[in-house]
């Protein structure tokens, strides 16, 4: 699975932590080991552009997701890979620490756990869950727990 992270955001990260707990929801999940995915963290100044542009946003936001190819996703060994064997681009995932730290402080957790969570929904975004609809937010965000739970055990183990 390749994996590319870059911190733009000025601010320190556990950049190899983000890494895990990305590989860690991509495995349980089942995604090709070919797969490709791409993490971008960037300050608050970039993400509210981001968020306009794309989103039609205001301010900054937390997390967004920008799938690739949602065809060509191998969501296990059961599906043939689209591509033939060839990597899937699965997106890219671009996080905003500075925000993260102020959701982190509200929710009474860590940025680097808030982080984390962050990580996952992205993943599941990029895999094409969404949460818009109340069965959908919480079939998501079960899953989500679900998959920072057994990636925090591996941690600790």
């Amino acid at each position: 699975m390749s994996i590319e992270i870059a911190n733009e955001s000025g601010v320190d990260v556990d950049t190899d932590a983000v890494l895990a707990v990305a590989r860690h929801a991509l495995d349980e999940m089942g995604v090709n080991p070919l797969a490709e995915l791409s993490v971008l963290l960037v300050d608050i100044d970039y993400m509210t552009e981001l968020n306009h542009r794309w989103m039609g946003g205001d301010g900054p936001t937390d997390v967004l997701a920008f799938p690739m190819d949602e065809g060509s996703v191998d969501h296990g060994p059961g599906e043939s890979s689209a591509a033939g064997g060839e990597p899937a681009l699965l997106g890219d995932i671009v996080l905003c620490p500075e925000v993260a730290a102020k959701q982190a402080a509200t929710a009474g957790h860590s940025s680097a756990d808030e982080l984390h969570l962050l990580t996952v929904h992205g993943v599941l975004h990029l895999l094409g869950y969404d949460h818009a609809e109340p069965e959908e937010e919480r079939e998501m965000f079960e899953l989500q727990a679900r998959l920072l739970a057994s990636w925090r055990s591996t941690r600790s183990a």
